[in-house]
């Protein structure tokens, strides 16, 4: 336990205890909310790795002997519930995820590719900036491992452990901060 500090002034004292952040959690991922889609019409043109399997050929060439240059879709989701824990210096937190990738065919029939288990650590923090409050996220590590790949191993996985890295923190971060954009506080 905490104790909370006396006001010698007019302020603002927001608690989270643990109990409260992982019944969020819990709510969030027994709702289905912690799922999100990418597909390849989603990445900017000129975005140096497209989804597609001619670029993901590079970490697993089977994509591209078994369906040459088709567009690929990632689905992002929760494996379990994700663990918070609150500090003086903000909320941690072990997100618990897989990413499922799928080559889209002409016939828009999607064919699993591979599916990799991704565990990460991230940090939140809360901030208020004059009459608003808000908050950033931080992502601290991130662990993956594959599960399967066309009946194949997927190969260099350390390569596509750096660009899953990479995608949480072009994608996930700036999607977990615009969800914790600063609002008017009363």
């Amino acid at each position: 336990p905490t104790a909370l500090p006396m006001a010698h002034e007019p302020m603002l004292l927001v608690a989270v205890t643990e109990l409260v952040a992982n019944s969020a959690a819990f709510a969030y991922f027994t709702a289905g909310a912690l799922r999100r889609s990418i597909s390849s019409h989603m990445l900017p043109r000129h975005f140096p790795l497209q989804l597609r399997t001619k670029s993901l050929g590079v970490f697993a060439p089977q994509l591209q002997e078994h369906y040459p240059d088709q567009p690929m879709e990632l689905q992002l989701s929760a494996r379990r519930q994700p663990l918070l824990s609150c500090h003086p210096n903000g909320l941690h937190g072990t997100l618990f995820g897989s990413a499922e990738a799928f080559v889209v065919l002409p016939n828009a029939t999607r064919v699993p590719a591979f599916l990799l288990n991704i565990d990460a650590n991230v940090t939140g923090k809360p901030t208020v900036t004059g009459k608003r409050l808000g908050g950033t996220v931080k992502l601290t590590g991130c662990v993956s491992s594959p599960v399967l790949g066309l009946g194949l191993p997927v190969l260099q996985v350390k390569n596509l452990e750096n660009l899953l890295k990479f995608g949480l923190w072009l994608f996930g971060v700036p999607w977990a901060n615009s969800e914790c954009c600063p609002h008017p506080v009363i």
